[in-house]
C-alpha cells in the first residue's frame, strides 16, 4: 500500500516516523510524500502544548477529507497522553501510543484483515527496554538525526512528556555504531544525536552521554557528531573534558536554559539555577574554542512578575547566546504548572515573546559578527540556484557561490558576504 507520514514535533517524532516508515517498506509497503496520493497516512503526534493537540486533532480531519476511503493512523505522545480525547477522535481507523512503534505495521496488517477501528494505546512500564527501530537514512543527505534516549524523569512544573514518555531507557553502543555504520554507507556523514532527555543516556545502563558520541565517531565515514538538546544540571566536568578530547565532537552546546531568573526557575522545577549555568558556559568557552552556545529560552510562566521577567531578558543579553529559541508558555492541562496562581495573559505573554525575541536577535547578530576572519571548516548540505549553503562545526550558517559541493567538507574563510550579513 501507499503510505505516507504526517510527523508533528521534535526530531525525536521526525525520527520515529523514519523508523516506523522503513518498517513498512521491509513489509512490502511503499512511501509518499503527497498525502492526496496516500492509501494510507499515518500521524505522528506530539502533546508538548495544547496547539500541538489542537494541530493533531486538525491534521486527523484534514487527513479524513483528503482521502475519504483511506486508512487513518494517529499514533505518538498525544494519544499516549490522553487516551480518552484520542479515542473520540472517529476520523482515525486506528490508534495506538508510542510503546511499541515497529508494530504499528501489525496493527495495519489487523485492520485490513478484519476491517474494525482498532484502539490500542498501551502504558508505559518500569521495566519496558528502549525498542525503536533503526533507520540507514535521513531526510538530509549530509546530516542524520539518531535517536539514543527515551524517556524522561526531570518532572517540570510545566511539561506532560514524562507521561508521554515514560522510564529512562537508552539504545546500547553497539547499536549506535552499527546504525552510525549504515547511515556513513549511505552517504551521511554528520550525526546528530537526540532523545528525549539526552543527557540522561546511559542512566538505566551504567553510561553517559560520551560512550553515544563515541560509538557514533567510531565509522570512518563518519566524520562530525553533534548533540541535541541537553539539561545544563547533566554537564559535568567529566563530561566537557570526554567531549573535547573526540575529535569529530562539535562544539555546539544546546543548554536549556527556560528562564534567567532563579524565582522562575524553582517554580518550574528546574534543577539549576542562572550561576550554575553561567559557569557551565565560562567552563565551556573555557574549554572549547568558538564553541556556539544555544538555547530555549519561555516568556509568561505561571506567576512570572515583570521584574521576573527583566531578570531573564538580562540573563540572556549577558550570555550572549548564538541562537535562541523564543517562546510563549503555554498552560497544560494535567502538570502542576496548570494550577498555579497568577498566570500570565496571553496579551502579556505575546509582549514579552517580542522583547525577549528582540535581544535574541541582537545577541545572535553579534555572534554571527564575531565570527568574521576565522577560517572553519563548512560541511556543505544544499545546492540551489548555483548556491552552496551548509554549516560550521559550532553551526554557523555559511553561503557560498560555485559549483556543486553538497556533501563535502570545505575549510572556508568567513566573512559579511558567505555570512549573510548586510549593513
Amino acid at each position: 500500500m501507499k503510505i505516507a507520514f504526517y510527523t508533528l514535533g521534535c526530531k525525536v517524532n521526525q525520527y520515529e516516523s523514519q523508523a516506523m516508515g522503513e518498517v513498512l517498506e521491509r513489509r512490502g509497503h511503499s512511501l509518499v510524500s503527497d498525502h492526496s496520493v496516500a492509501e494510507v497516512v499515518i500521524i505522528n503526534s506530539c502533546t508538548v502544548t495544547a496547539e500541538s493537540d489542537r494541530k493533531t486533532r486538525q491534521a486527523v480531519r484534514r487527513m479524513r477529507r483528503l482521502i475519504p476511503d483511506g486508512i487513518i493512523i494517529l499514533c505518538g505522545c498525544m494519544p499516549q497522553a490522553f487516551p480518552e480525547r484520542a479515542e473520540e477522535l472517529l476520523a482515525a481507523d486506528i490508534i495506538v501510543g508510542n510503546t511499541n512503534p515497529e508494530g504499528i505495521a501489525e496493527k495495519l496488517d489487523e485492520f485490513i484483515q478484519r476491517g474494525e477501528r482498532i484502539v490500542d494505546i498501551k502504558s508505559h512500564t518500569k521495566c519496558e527496554k528502549y525498542n525503536t527501530p533503526t533507520v540507514t537514512r535521513f531526510e538530509e543527505r549530509t546530516r542524520a538525526f539518531m535517536k539514543i534516549e527515551d524517556g524522561c524523569d526531570r518532572y517540570c512544573t510545566y511539561c506532560i512528556i514524562p507521561k508521554a514518555r515514560g522510564e529512562i531507557r537508552s539504545k546500547t553502543p553497539k547499536e549506535i555504531e552499527e546504525e552510525a555504520k549504515r547511515l556513513a554507507e549511505n552517504g551521511f556523514c554528520e550525526i546528530v544525536l537526540v532523545g528525549i532527555n539526552l543527557t540522561s543516556y546511559g542512566k538505566d545502563t551504567g553510561l553517559t552521554i560520551c560512550d553515544a558520541v563515541s560509538a557514533a565517531a567510531k565509522p570512518v565515514g563518519i566524520k562530525r557528531v553533534r548533540l541535541g538538546s541537553l539539561e545544563p544540571d547533566h554537564i559535568s566536568d567529566e563530561t566537557l573534558e570526554k567531549l573535547y578530547l573526540e575529535e569529530k565532537f562539535c562544539p555546539q552546546f544546546h543548554l536549556a536554559l527556560q528562564s534567567g531568573s532563579d524565582r522562575t526557575l524553582k517554580r518550574m522545577n528546574r534543577h539549576y539555577d542562572t550561576e550554575f549555568y553561567r559557569e557551565l558556559v565560562k567552563k565551556i568557552r573555557g574549554r572549547f574554542e568558538n564553541a556556539s552556545i544555544t538555547t530555549d529560552i519561555m516568556v509568561g510562566f505561571a506567576g512570572e512578575t515583570e521584574e521576573e521577567f527583566s531578570e531573564s531578558v538580562a540573563f540572556l543579553k549577558e550570555i550572549g547566546f548564538a541562537r535562541s529559541h523564543v517562546f510563549a508558555y503555554s498552560r497544560r492541562k494535567g502538570t502542576v504548572a496548570d494550577g498555579l496562581k497568577n498566570q500570565v495573559e496571553p496579551d502579556e505573554k505575546a509582549r514579552r515573546a517580542t522583547i525577549m525575541a528582540e535581544a535574541a536577535r541582537e545577541c545572535e547578530e553579534r555572534f554571527i559578527k564575531s565570527q568574521i576572519g576565522r577560517t572553519a571548516k563548512v560541511l556543505f548540505e544544499t545546492y540551489k540556484n548555483r548556491i552552496n549553503e551548509g554549516y560550521t562545526e559550532n553551526y554557523t550558517r555559511v553561503q557560498i557561490s560555485g559549483e556543486d559541493l553538497s556533501g563535502k567538507i570545505v575549510e572556508t574563510e568567513l566573512n559579511e558576504e558567505n555570512l549573510g550579513i548586510s549593513e
